[in-house]
């Protein structure tokens, strides 16, 4: 569990796969991701992985960069921290440095992105996979909904995640105790 109470472990270390677009995984969760994709791709769709694996320091550059537009838009430091927390994590707590996270997008000159959405919010889990921010779930995990975001969890988890409307912080609370 990493979430913005939850930091990633001092010394954790993670073995990257390199995808065909550039963007890295965890090389655990590649045979599923890509299962994943070739089933969606033989369902019509057209998607890929916006973002993948981040280092700690692409991750600070992500949050500066939040944090000055909302401040070039006028807001004070606390309030431009308190909006952006709402959209990205703080470092150290993002779980795209896990490797075990992944944005999904459409190719919008193929598939529409609700298309890409509404077939990933159904079939993810089949792969061991979660979105892992809904709207639903905002109050839980205080991230915004991102449909385009999910996390490795295996099957297992991910199917009764699935069939019983659990957030990750839900399931283990749960089950983890």
């Amino acid at each position: 569990m990493v979430n913005s109470k939850h930091y990633i472990p001092d010394g954790y270390q993670v073995e990257l796969t390199l995808l065909s677009n550039g963007k890295k995984v965890d090389s655990r969760i590649y045979p599923e991701l890509q299962q994943m994709f070739d089933d969606a791709r033989a369902a019509g769709l057209s998607l890929f992985v916006r973002e993948g694996y981040r280092t700690e320091e692409e991750q600070r550059q992500i949050m500066d960069d939040k944090l000055a537009g909302y401040e070039a838009q006028g807001y004070s430091e606390e309030n431009a921290k308190k909006l952006a927390e709402e959209y990205v994590a703080v470092p150290g707590t993002s779980e795209h440095q896990l490797g075990l996270s992944v944005d999904i997008n459409a190719d919008t000159n193929k598939s529409s992105s609700d298309q890409v959405y509404e077939w990933l919010d159904e079939n993810a889990y089949k792969y061991g996979f979660i979105k892992r921010y809904s709207s639903d779930k905002t109050d839980i995990t205080g991230i915004n909904n991102e449909p385009w975001h999910y996390r490795y969890v295996g099957k297992e988890a991910a199917e009764i995640m699935k069939r019983e409307n659990l957030c990750l912080e839900e399931y283990l609370e749960k089950y983890k105790g």
